[in-house]
C-alpha cells in the first residue's frame, strides 16, 4: 500500500484489460478513479476536471501522450504524470521526462512497481534542470526566473486551495511576501 490517498486518479490507457487490472489494484487507495481510451476522451475530460495523478500510456488510437500533456500543464495544480509503454524507445522516454512525466514504466510491468513509481511521483518534485537548460542563450535569466516565480506563486495557491496562508507554508516564504508577489504580478511589466 501507498501511505498517500490518491484523491483523484486518470487512467489514460486503450487496452481495456490492462485498465480493468489497474482499476481493480488501485481501487482501495483512490477516491475516484477515472479512464480514458484516448487522447481526445482525455482532453474533454480534462476541461472539467483535474486528477492529482495520471497513469498516461503514450501510443493511444487518436495520438499520443505529448496530446494530453499539454492540457495537463495547463491544469492548476498541475497533475503528475507516469508514463507507461510497450513501444517507447529511451529517446521517447527522455522526451517525456522533459516534458515534466515523473516516471517510465515499460509494459508488462508489476503492480507493486507501479505503487513504487505512484509513491515517487506524489513525493519527489520535478527535476527542473533540463528545462532550465534547454533555456540557456533563448532568453534571459531574468525573464525565466520571474517565470518560475509567477509559475510557483500560481502552483501554490491552486494546492492550497487559494489559501495565500497554505501558498506562503508550501513556498516556505512568508504570508507578506506572497501579498508582495500578488502585487507585482498585477502591474504591468515592464519590458526592458
Amino acid at each position: 500500500m501507498m501511505p498517500e490517498r490518491i484523491d483523484r486518479l486518470l487512467v489514460v490507457e486503450d487496452d481495456a484489460a490492462l485498465v480493468a487490472v489497474l482499476e481493480k489494484a488501485l481501487r482501495a487507495e483512490v477516491g475516484e478513479l477515472r479512464s480514458c481510451a484516448g487522447a481526445t476522451s482525455a482532453l474533454a475530460l480534462l476541461r472539467h476536471w483535474t486528477p492529482d495523478l495520471v497513469l498516461l500510456d503514450f501510443s493511444l488510437r487518436d495520438g499520443d501522450a505529448f496530446d494530453v500533456l499539454a492540457a495537463l500543464h495547463a491544469r492548476q495544480p498541475t497533475p503528475r504524470v507516469i508514463a507507461i509503454s510497450g513501444t517507447a524507445s529511451p529517446d521517447i522516454s527522455f522526451r517525456l521526462a522533459q516534458r515534466g512525466v515523473h516516471s517510465f514504466l515499460a509494459k508488462p510491468f508489476e503492480i507493486g512497481e507501479l505503487r513504487r513509481a505512484m509513491k515517487r511521483a506524489l513525493q519527489q518534485p520535478l527535476d527542473i534542470t533540463p528545462q532550465l537548460k534547454s533555456n540557456v542563450g533563448q532568453r534571459g535569466i531574468h525573464e525565466v526566473e520571474l517565470e518560475v516565480r509567477e509559475t510557483m506563486l500560481n502552483e501554490a495557491l491552486a494546492r492550497a486551495k487559494g489559501s495565500r496562508r497554505g501558498a506562503a507554508r508550501l513556498l516556505d516564504i512568508s504570508r507578506q511576501l506572497i501579498q508582495h508577489m500578488l502585487r507585482r504580478k498585477r502591474r504591468p511589466r515592464d519590458p526592458t
